[in-house]
C-alpha cells in the first residue's frame, strides 16, 4: 500500500503522551524518524542475536533500520516511548499481506528496553498505536508470537488481543523449530467507507 491506504491527514497526525491515569504520566509517546533509529537498533539486535523472538537471523544495518522506520510511517504508523528522555521502547504497524482485499489489515509488533519491561510501557504503546492505525482506516490488527513467551501473551491479551490460532513448526533459529501464535484485535467496528 505505497503511501497508505487511506486518511493522508491522519498519518500526519501528532501522537499525544498518554494520560497519567493509563500509565505513568512520565511515559512521552510520538512518531519515529529516521533520526531515532541508532536507538531503537540498540533495543532490537540483542533480541535478533539472542532470541527466537524475532525470525531475523542477523541484525539489520542503522540505516536499514532506519529504512524500516521511514517505509512504516508512510502508510502506517511506527512510535516511540520515551521515559525520562531515554528510549523505553517502540510499536509499529506494518501491512499483514501484500494482496489488495488485506489492505484494511495490518500486522503489529511492539519491543520495550529490558530496563524499562514490567512499567506499561508496551500498553501505552499499543494504545496509541491502536488509536492511530484506526484514525488511518485499518480494522483489524494481527500480531504473532514466538511461543513459548508467556509475558508477551499476557501483554497481547491486556491489550485486547485474542488468540486464533498456532503456526507449528513455522521458523527455524538457533538450531531448532519454532511455533508462532497469532492474535486478533478489532482496531474499529463497522467496514471501509462507513
Amino acid at each position: 500500500m505505497p503511501g497508505g491506504p487511506f486518511n493522508a491527514k491522519a498519518r500526519g497526525a501528532i501522537v499525544r503522551a498518554m494520560p497519567a491515569e493509563s500509565i505513568m504520566s512520565d511515559l512521552h509517546i510520538r512518531r519515529a524518524t529516521a533520526a531515532d533509529a541508532p536507538a531503537l537498533h540498540a533495543i532490537y539486535a540483542p533480541i535478533v542475536l539472542h532470541t527466537a523472538i524475532s525470525f531475523e537471523l542477523t541484525v539489520p544495518s542503522v540505516d536499514e533500520f532506519a529504512g524500516r522506520i521511514d517505509a512504516a510511517n508512510r502508510s502506517h504508523a511506527w512510535l516511540l516511548a520515551e521515559r525520562d528522555g531515554r528510549p523505553a521502547g517502540y510499536a509499529y504497524g506494518t501491512a499483514h499481506r501484500s494482496r489488495a482485499a488485506y489492505r484494511f489489515s495490518t500486522e503489529t509488533s511492539v519491543y520495550v528496553h529490558e530496563d524499562f519491561r514490567g512499567q506499561g510501557v508496551g500498553s501505552g504503546l499499543y494504545r496509541s498505536l491502536f488509536d492511530e492505525l484506526a484514525r488511518l482506516g485499518y480494522f483489524h490488527a494481527y500480531a504473532g508470537i514466538t511461543v513459548p513467551n508467556a509475558a508477551s501473551e499476557a501483554a497481547h491479551r491486556r491489550a485486547g488481543f485474542v488468540h486464533i490460532g498456532t503456526f507449528p513448526r513455522v521458523g527455524f533459529k538457533f538450531g531448532c523449530w519454532h511455533d508462532v501464535s497469532w492474535w486478533h484485535r478489532v482496531l474499529r467496528e463497522g467496514v471501509p467507507g462507513d
